[in-house]
């Protein structure tokens, strides 16, 4: 009798230990490594110790394996003859002790320890990182040995390591933001914001610049009064001047420097120089990026800057509001003319401007148009998309999305209206939505 009890205690340790070892491997894989991280920065001994297992993956793995495999097989052993003495040894014991120790083992060792760790990563991860760590330690030359073998073979059957690139983090941080849902106002803003941050590096600024056709300009040719006037009228504080040809920048008037020319001149307009008031332009290719630029502005500590092409030619310009905006969205000010409007029908279509930029529109309605086609903005992608001009009343549909020509100017499309897919209603719905 003391001998099956004997059994029976060895048999519930094992087992134990079996489901300490599934725990801490579920534990250990899945605990948020953002707030470990944290944890480690302020202080925590523990959750340095998981910090530092990422280091060593192979040899946590290998070690927790080892252990598990090791009193899984002990439990089995143990089971087998304790079972033997009551069923015999005829194979009815055998087989009694396979099902009894497969149903206890699944459920006690594998099932109930993974889905408890599963559901309380971060703190089963901090208890359990002492234990593995010294574990580690004992069992380093048996792992090591197994770990060595194991890379051998993934080496000649071509499956080596290789290292996680910047941008597979990039995307798993975008799929990360992607999971941050909740019915929220705030939450659609906060997923838009974050992902934007790191699409800066991928967006040229040919996709965020204003258009030439848009920009505000001041021509050198034109009369001190007149000059005055359009810079009193426009909204803007910064305008590029030109001479002789609108392409032909040659300056950048700041509204503020100018005023303080007329009050040195005490008035005096005909004597304004409006050359002398220009700072030199700063020309930067259209291919750069915005993160490119947002650290060019820092460095330079200016706002403002032309876009030219490959070919030197004037594109438009950048401002460093326009590269907040992309992170923030639309900044608008009491002096800001108004944008183009989005009416929302009952139907569920969206009549709106051609001009209006795709990733503006994405961000506003939570679409996903694709903005990486070489279009920017709304006419441009149905332009991309029929590889023709369409013409007034046509409709198309891509990407889950119908489009109808309502407007068309010469040449250029100047009102749409958009179908876009049902809304799943499982899912937060953007809250900017008229």
């Amino acid at each position: 009798m003391s001998e099956t009890l004997l059994f029976f205690v060895g048999i519930v340790v094992l087992q134990a230990l079996s489901a300490l070892f599934s725990g801490s491997e579920t534990a250990l894989t899945t605990a948020s490594r953002a707030r470990i991280h944290q944890l480690a920065q302020q202080g925590g001994r523990r959750a340095a110790l998981v910090k530092s297992f990422e280091t060593e993956k192979d040899r946590l793995l290998g070690t927790i394996l080892v252990g598990n495999t090791f009193v899984n097989t002990a439990a089995a052993a143990l089971g087998t003859t304790l079972l033997s003495n009551y069923f015999g040894t005829d194979g009815m014991g055998a087989v009694v002790a396979t099902l009894v120790l497969t149903l206890t083992l699944l459920i006690f060792s594998e099932v109930l320890p993974k889905t408890f760790a599963l559901r309380h990563a971060l703190p089963v991860a901090l208890a359990v990182a002492p234990i593995m760590w010294l574990l580690m330690r004992l069992l380093r030359p048996l792992t090591g040995t197994i770990i060595l073998f194991v890379r051998s073979i993934l080496y000649f059957v071509g499956a080596e390591d290789k290292t996680v690139s910047m941008s597979n983090q990039v995307e798993e941080l975008k799929g990360a933001i992607d999971l941050h849902r909740g019915p929220e106002a705030e939450v659609a803003q906060e997923r838009a914001m974050l992902r934007s941050i790191l699409d800066l590096n991928s967006i040229t600024v040919n996709e965020a610049m204003t258009h030439r056709r848009k920009v505000e300009t001041l021509d050198a040719g034109l009369s001190p009064f007149v000059l005055m006037e359009e810079a009193l009228a426009s909204p803007h504080t910064r305008l590029p001047l030109w001479q002789g040809d609108p392409d032909n920048i040659i300056g950048l008037v700041h509204a503020r420097a100018l005023f303080r020319e007329i009050q040195r001149l005490n008035g005096k307009l005909e004597e304004l120089d409006i050359k002398k008031v220009a700072t030199p332009p700063w020309f930067i290719p259209a291919s750069a990026t915005l993160l490119e630029q947002l650290h060019a502005f820092q460095a330079r500590r200016e706002h403002f800057a032309m876009v030219v092409d490959e070919y030197g030619v004037f594109m438009g310009i950048i401002t460093l509001e326009d590269i907040l905006e992309e992170i923030v969205g639309e900044i608008e000010d009491e002096h800001d003319p108004a944008l183009p409007g989005v009416v929302r029908h009952p139907n569920g279509s969206y009549v709106t401007d051609g001009a209006l930029s795709i990733r503006e529109v994405n961000r506003l309605y939570d679409w996903n148009l694709p903005d990486n086609t070489g279009a920017t903005t709304l006419a441009g992608l149905v332009i991309y998309e029929t590889r023709r001009l369409p013409n007034v009343g046509q409709m198309f549909e891509f990407y889950g999305y119908r489009f109808e020509i309502l407007k068309r100017q010469r040449n250029q499309i100047t009102q749409l209206r958009i179908f876009p897919p049902l809304k799943d209603p499982t899912k937060d719905n953007h809250p900017h939505a008229p």
